[in-house]
């Protein structure tokens, strides 16, 4: 069946339009409680720093324990490390609140089975078709119960240091740590700083509503400029939930999910610890599977989402893959992505080997990619609009075998991505801004 609520990454919209609602939220716990745990259980909720989370977490509290499902709300924490939480306490499920990198007018619901793990496509369309269904109240007897996990937070910093070697220590690096105001700025600062690096935080005073205004790895302007400024060794930017890394460095250039990822297989490729293939996506960088495959490393692509990434290293027996846009996924340390962890990687290798950031992508030539959203009033299916199709064969011809052509559409919001890439930076611009013009056009018709 199509889904009509879950996209890549979960439920997400504005907040007070459907289905970003209070009383949807609750029929969404019981729908989730029917097909998860049937028989009750234990459900961990945990949520980033909008003011909106207070809403929904109160109202999948009730929706769960009218279910008959006990609660544990681990307040704001990074979704990794509810990941985390979820297969710690001994969860049949987890609940993340949050839109990662949307503004704060936005929000979201996702889920993590027992082991930390997003929901297969399958189970969450078992959930969806429950939703039609009113929420379940059980009798008094079989209500389940909800407290708060006040260890969490501590929990989760223990976690993301001990997924790096214990003599690690980053006492000679000066580090700009960008948290986005969002879930991760309390945790980040205090695990850096126990490692020894000297710490220049900046989006680290939420309010409720100055989540990814500005800052995080979506903003990395003002990383860029505090790292030139204050002359760091390099900048770390997290996003509103604390699941994307990306990195500057020490001259201010940004270092994206692709060159982290070759950072990582390459240095992995070296110590012999490698395993499996490097999974990225259909939008990875060229440049990455070329400088991978110098090196005799196998990289596949998934879908776009770090949910198929994770599917696709599974299958192959990988366990280093990610996004550009810097999902960054260590299946040896974690289990879905973990923006701080693959940052703590990352450091490790740099103080392991010496070299600065800049130096040890410099591997991995990037090739030019110029990519332009249309927003769109309504979702649109690339593959079935015969205007889009013929727009993009035009397109491919043009730019022959000098580059590939990518159209998709985002599966959180009304957005249509259009990338193209190439040799050759101006032909790359130019087929990508005619293309993007002609599916403008199509799409408003």
């Amino acid at each position: 069946m199509a889904r009509e609520y879950f996209g890549t990454d979960g439920i997400r919209g504005r907040v007070g339009d459907h289905p970003m609602t209070a009383e949807f939220a609750l029929r969404l716990a019981s729908s989730a409680a029917r097909v998860l745990a049937p028989n009750g259980g234990r459900v961990v909720i945990g949520k980033d720093t909008r003011v909106s989370g207070y809403m929904f977490e109160s109202a999948l509290e009730a929706g769960f324990v009218a279910a008959g499902m006990d609660v544990l709300l681990l307040g704001p924490l990074p979704t990794p490390g509810i990941a985390q939480a979820t297969h710690a306490h001994g969860a049949d499920l987890g609940v993340v609140i949050s839109a990662s990198h949307n503004p704060y007018y936005d929000n979201g619901i996702k889920f993590f089975d027992g082991q930390g793990a997003k929901l297969p496509d399958a189970v969450e369309e078992r959930i969806e078709a429950l939703l039609g269904e009113p929420a379940i109240t059980r009798d008094s007897g079989e209500l389940g119960r909800a407290k708060r996990v006040d260890s969490a937070r501590e929990d989760y910093q223990k976690f993301c240091l001990g997924t790096v070697a214990a003599d690690t220590r980053l006492d000679n690096l000066k580090v700009v740590l960008d948290c986005s105001h969002g879930a991760g700025y309390k945790v980040a600062p205090r695990v850096l700083s126990e490692l020894g690096a000297e710490i220049v935080p900046i989006g680290c005073s939420p309010n409720g509503r100055n989540i990814n205004d500005g800052c995080g790895s979506t903003s990395p302007e003002l990383m860029k400029l505090t790292v030139q400024g204050v002359r760091a060794h390099l900048g770390v930017a997290l996003d509103g939930d604390g699941d994307r890394v990306l990195m500057v460095d020490h001259d201010g250039n940004l270092v994206d999910g692709d060159q982290l990822l070759y950072l990582l297989a390459s240095a992995r490729k070296t110590d012999g610890t490698l395993k499996g293939p490097v999974v990225g996506t259909l939008m990875s960088n060229l440049g990455l599977e070329r400088a991978l495959g110098d090196l005799g490393i196998a990289f596949r692509r998934a879908p776009v989402g770090d949910r198929y990434v994770l599917e696709m290293l599974r299958e192959s027996g990988g366990e280093l893959g990610g996004e550009t846009s810097g999902h960054l996924l260590c299946l040896d340390k974690t289990t879905t992505g973990d923006g701080l962890v693959a940052a703590l990687q990352v450091l490790h290798v740099i103080v392991q080997s010496g070299r600065k950031l800049a130096d040890l992508v410099a591997g991995m030539p990037r090739f030019p990619q110029t990519l332009i959203n249309i927003r769109t009033a309504q979702r649109v299916n690339v593959n079935t609009s015969e205007p889009i199709q013929t727009a993009v064969a035009h397109a491919e011809a043009a730019l022959a075998d000098r580059g590939r052509i990518l159209v998709r559409a985002s599966g959180t919001e009304p957005v249509l991505r259009v990338m193209v890439e190439g040799e050759n930076e101006q032909e790359v611009d130019t087929v990508a801004r005619s293309l993007a013009e002609t599916i403008q056009a199509a799409t408003a018709a």
